[in-house]
């Protein structure tokens, strides 16, 4: 195989969001207090989920908005920070579809729509553990300067 071979770039790039992703769910203290964990990554893409607690309920019994919210905006981190460019939120937008409650295992897919430049949209689907979608969620990003992992692998 040549050096700039299609497979080769692609296990390359699978790597490095792998490496990333690791890096940043080490330091993530806010997605690990909830519980949340990072399924999959991949270049562009993100699977993070999260249990329901009894903690996370509001007022009428179903997971307050705000956990579902943070659950999506963790997947869409882990997404658009996969290829290793420091990206942070400029935007986010939710739509709550239906409720979930306690023990439901919410998963949050994060899917790269469109980067050019420094700026990217995300769209973000949270599903329950029977497939019923649960919120949609859209995220622009904004590259900054730096990288999450120096090339020797260690976080900056």
């Amino acid at each position: 195989m040549g050096e700039h071979h299609p497979a080769m770039i692609a296990a390359e790039a699978q790597s490095l969001a792998e490496q990333v992703a690791h890096a940043m769910y080490e330091r993530d203290d806010a997605s690990q207090a909830l519980g949340m964990r990072l399924a999959r990554v991949a270049p562009g893409h993100a699977e993070v989920t999260m249990i329901v607690r009894k903690d996370m309920l509001n007022g009428h019994a179903i997971c307050h908005g705000g956990f579902i919210f943070t659950l999506a905006d963790s997947a869409f981190a882990y997404a658009c920070n996969s290829y290793n460019l420091a990206t942070v939120a400029s935007g986010c937008t939710i739509d709550f579809l239906a409720p979930a409650r306690a023990g439901d295992v919410l998963t949050a897919i994060a899917q790269e729509r469109s980067v050019s430049g420094r700026t990217g949209v995300y769209d973000i689907e949270v599903d329950n553990q029977r497939g019923e979608r649960i919120a949609l969620f859209r995220g622009k990003s904004y590259r900054i300067k730096g990288h999450v992992i120096e090339p020797s692998g260690e976080a900056t």
